[in-house]
């Protein structure tokens, strides 16, 4: 998904389609990027394929794609950044195991965690001379970032960035402290202090909105990759929702989640939550007001509408798929008309919701337009978005809560900006007269 304009025409899914067909989630088309960026090498197209159509890189060749990509947002990305938020010194300061949020997106593969006290310096000389970067730390970072430092005790490195600091002298330095946002919050206390004691008369200032901006604009290259990473996360959900895994009367949707949670560690993508499966069957009515319909754990059966949620996290970027599919009843030879309704209301629905992305809109008014042009097509519907990236439920606008269909305080409040991900993540109810007249959630 992304951030768009109004006139953009959406990209509608595939129709219900019988056999454990997925239905559902689609990504739409990227757009190209506001600023020129080099074209992306297309490394993570030409991996290994262990069993299937798609192909994942084997881990040691992922590090090139990788920093490729970080290379290409320090030297574009970063600069523009810096300067449209204002801040001229960003310090990005953590110790091991209690890293900054933007840290481990800031270094090069295969970088896992900080060492010791780790410190990055970002220092803006001017769109001629560009930004200066480099670490104060102990441990070498790759070729990005040359150390600054020779080494000593931790009195000492903390005497040498307070050196840097006075040698560059900025008018300011943008610290990660926010009330509001975990993203742009990462500086601890006792880290602050120390930094507060050798930064002289310099202010300190929230770097929390540089953070944001960092974490959720997506470069070329990303936008490149990132149908790619949707792939490999949507042919596994179609690996499981077929006869291969499934079973009618015999596999469970909880077989299913751990069939999804496997195949995907066999291929070597990590997921950033467990895997969720679920079937709605004819004859199981839900309240209107559940949030979910529904049930887990449960003997999958012919005629069950399947639902799974599932994310994967490949070259750092991070997917949140969710998908469905029709089990056929025996002598059945396509997926119920009713369902089919059922899921082109919900296209309906993700398209009203799309074509409310305007880019300059906060979260909280996209979410009020969506609900409104629903509301004048008589859909039911519930409002769920958030923002992908480096992180599963990433920075950036939220729009709508599973749990609150109205205005989310300071992070709805975000604005929406153009190269942007996010999951659409919402949902519709309709009644299916094949059911009798039974809701069905898509």
């Amino acid at each position: 998904m992304r951030a768009r304009a109004k006139e953009d025409v959406p990209h509608r899914c595939s129709p219900l389609i019988p056999l454990l067909a997925l239905v559902g989630a689609c990504a739409l088309p990227l757009p190209s990027p506001t600023h020129a960026q080099p074209s992306a090498s297309r490394a993570w197209d030409q991996g290994v394929v262990a069993e299937g159509p798609v192909a994942v890189l084997p881990q040691r060749e992922r590090v090139d794609a990788i920093n490729r990509m970080l290379e290409d947002r320090l030297e574009n990305l970063l600069p523009q950044l810096m300067r449209e938020t204002g801040i001229e010194m960003w310090l990005v300061i953590n110790r091991e195991y209690n890293e900054d949020p933007v840290y481990l997106s800031l270094v090069p593969a295969p970088v896992f965690a900080a060492r010791r006290t780790t410190m990055l310096v970002f220092h803006d000389r001017g769109p001629e001379q560009g930004v200066e970067k480099f670490t104060v730390s102990r441990y070498p970072l790759g070729q990005i970032y040359v150390s600054a430092w020779e080494g000593g005790n931790l009195e000492e490195q903390w005497q040498r960035l307070g050196e840097i600091i006075a040698e560059r002298k900025p008018a300011s330095i943008g610290i990660n402290t926010s009330t509001h946002w975990a993203f742009g919050d990462g500086l601890s206390h006792g880290l602050y202090e120390q930094l507060r004691a050798v930064s002289g008369d310099v202010p300190l200032v929230s770097a929390e909105e540089l953070c944001i901006r960092w974490l959720e604009t997506r470069t070329q290259m990303e936008l490149e990759a990132y149908p790619h990473i949707v792939r490999l996360a949507r042919s596994v959900i179609a690996e499981a929702f077929s006869s291969r895994v499934i079973t009618p009367g015999v596999t469970t949707t909880t077989d299913v989640a751990w069939y999804i949670r496997q195949r995907y560690s066999d291929l070597g993508l990590p997921i950033w939550f467990m895997p969720y499966v679920n079937a709605q069957r004819r004859g199981i009515t839900y309240e209107d007001d559940k949030p979910f319909f529904g049930e887990s754990d449960v003997v999958i059966q012919r005629g069950d509408v399947l639902h799974t949620d599932v994310g994967i996290r490949y070259l750092r970027l991070n997917t949140d798929n969710q998908e469905m599919g029709y089990v056929l009843r025996l002598g059945e030879q396509d997926v119920p008309a009713g369902l089919k309704h059922a899921l082109s209301v919900g296209n309906r629905w993700q398209d009203l919701l799309t074509q409310s992305f305007v880019t300059g809109r906060t979260g909280n008014e996209i979410l009020a337009a969506a609900r409104k042009a629903a509301e004048s097509e008589g859909i039911v519907c519930s409002v769920y978005t958030h923002p992908l990236g480096f992180h599963g439920h990433g920075a950036g606008p939220t729009i709508g809560m599973w749990d609150n269909q109205g205005r989310t305080p300071e992070r709805g409040d975000w604005k929406l900006h153009p190269n942007t991900a996010y999951a659409i993540e919402g949902n519709v109810k309709v009644p299916v007269p094949e059911w009798d007249g039974q809701w069905v959630q898509i």
